[in-house]
This record gives C-alpha cells, structure tokens and sequence, in this order.
C-alpha cells in the first residue's frame, strides 16, 4: 500500500487499533492523542456506544445479525464524518469496519455480503492496522472495568484469533503481542504507533 490513503477521504492517514477483547487498544488511543494533541483525532468504538445507549442485545441469530450491520454502518458513518471535519489530521479508529467479520455468527463472507462490501473494500479504508493481542491470551482475565463487555475469557481467545485471521490481510499489519506488563505491552504498542505515523507522512 502507498503512503498515501487509497480509498479513504482521510487527507493525513487513517489507522485502526484493533483485537481481542481485553487488548489495550482503547487505553493506547486515549494515550497517544494526549501526546500527540491536535494532529490527531479518534474515531470511538461503535459497538460500545450502541450498546451503552441501549440498543438491544440478544443471543438469538437474527438479532446478532442486526447488531452486527448497524455496528458496521455508524462505525463506516463515524469514520467518514471525522475524516470530514478534521480532513488534516490523523485518524485513529477504535475498531474499524472489518471487526464485524469476527463477529458474526457463521462465515465472514456472510457479513460482508450482508453490508454490501467486501474484505479487500474495507481492508483499504485502512493505512494501517495496528492489533493488540488480548490479555486472555496470558490467562489475564477480561471480564470488568468495560460494562459492555460481556465476553469470558474462552470467548476472548476465540474472538482474538478470528480478528487477527482476518485483519492480518491488510498488507501493513503490525502485532502487539501480550505482555505480562500492561505497562509494557501499551509503551510497545505506541511505538508501534508512532513509527507508522512516521512512516504515513
């Protein structure tokens, strides 16, 4: 991929963080536009601010269906309403529009068909994916601290792998791997962070 964004509105650069409940991703994208300031600007998680405003959540195959195309439409909505208003900045989405893949109850394929897209589409709003491997990975449990979060440990590593399976298409795919020390795993992860968006300039 060019450093320039391909099929993105995005005049700077546009990075999803992404992984497995329980990863760090959300603490390392409040971290790095703190000391970035301006230059950047954050695209918030969609599925947790539809579920904290109440949208319904539910077992059954339809409704996780549903819920899985609306998370991808604000989520798509989100991203290019930031990109609107803050042309010039960096963009750094919390979860990006290919999570709903990992999600969905059956073959990724079904969700991209069901929002009208494909993975090489989505793969290219992207200039770059940064993922952050859960802590269930270490046997560090996931439950707490997120009220919205509602996966067990066993559920985190399933949902750890199939994102990674999918994301680690994207052609500049950087892992940041568990880390016993939380502290040293997000220092890890903002470098990583810092060297893409040197690179992305």
């Amino acid at each position: 991929m060019s450093s320039s964004p391909s099929n993105n509105t995005n005049g700077r650069c546009r990075i999803v963080l992404t992984g497995g409940p329980g990863g760090g991703k959300t603490t390392a994208a409040d971290l790095f536009r703190r000391e970035i300031g301006e230059r950047v600007v954050v695209v918030p998680e969609s599925a947790t601010l539809l579920f904290s405003g109440g949208f319904p959540r539910s077992d059954e195959l339809h409704a996780r269906k549903s819920a899985q195309c609306a998370i991808y439409h604000v989520q798509r909505n989100l991203e290019d309403v930031q990109s609107a208003r803050y042309a010039e900045r960096i963009l750094l989405c919390d979860r990006g529009t290919v999570d709903g893949a990992a999600y969905w109850p059956g073959d990724p394929a079904g969700y991209f068909e069901a929002v009208g897209s494909t993975l090489e589409r989505e793969l290219e709003r992207y200039d770059a994916v940064i993922f952050f491997e859960s802590a269930a990975v270490g046997g560090i449990a996931v439950e707490g601290g997120n009220p919205i979060r509602i996966e067990s440990n066993e559920q985190a590593l399933h949902l750890d792998l199939r994102l990674r399976e999918i994301w680690s298409k994207h052609p500049r795919f950087i892992v940041v791997p568990h880390n016993p020390s939380f502290v040293k795993k997000i220092m890890f992860g903002l470098a990583a962070l810092e060297s893409i968006v040197a690179q992305l300039r």
